[in-house]
């Protein structure tokens, strides 16, 4: 199925404004390969990365399995082209290595930081919620296996509302915030 099959599909289940601009109610910013989700080509999520990664064989016997990373749209994190307020939930899951080979497995399959980790991690928060409508959640997945998630935290500049840590020794964190209303932010009704 098509984006645009996916997209046409979902339209029955988004209102007008989100019908006129064509795009599904769900971002997900990082997609990689799509693996938090049941369907991986649910017509509700837009999903875009920064890379295209042609089917290849990992792993070897039994943990053999072909890989790849096939978004809707390439797309930089941190230099979103959409609108202002176009998305109801956007999903990011960043890489989180610093430190990883070029052609490492996990570089392949997560991506890779840099040095200048905490201004793309703030740029990209910064943009996640900016493409999120007023009322919108964010959902946030940060492994710490490299870097720790209160550095995390720190680099983007907000206080998630809440969480949930999860993965074989808990190092994964599953974090939710939300885009207020501009009256809620500044306590004005």
């Amino acid at each position: 199925m098509t984006p645009a099959d996916r997209i046409e599909a979902a339209i029955p289940l988004m209102n007008l404004e989100e019908r006129m601009k064509g795009l599904p109610p769900i971002l997900d910013a990082t997609c990689g390969a799509r693996m938090m989700w049941f369907d991986k080509h649910n017509p509700l999520a837009l999903f875009v990365d920064k890379k295209v990664v042609p089917p290849r064989m990992v792993g070897n016997g039994r943990n053999s399995r072909i890989f790849s990373v096939d978004p809707d749209m390439v797309v930089d994190f941190t230099n979103m082209p959409f609108d202002d307020n176009s998305f109801c939930l956007v999903v990011w899951d960043p890489p989180h290595l610093i430190r990883s080979g070029d052609k490492a497995y996990m570089t392949v399959k997560y991506g890779r930081l840099d040095e200048h980790w905490r201004d793309t991690l703030r740029l990209g928060f910064q943009e996640c919620m900016r493409v999120l409508k007023p009322g919108g959640t964010l959902i946030f997945k940060w492994s710490e296996i490299q870097i720790d998630t209160a550095d995390a935290i720190a680099a983007i500049g907000q206080e998630p509302l809440f969480g949930h840590k999860s993965g074989r020794k808990m190092n994964t964190h599953w974090m939710t915030f939300m885009k207020l209303h501009d009256e809620l932010r500044t306590g004005e009704s």
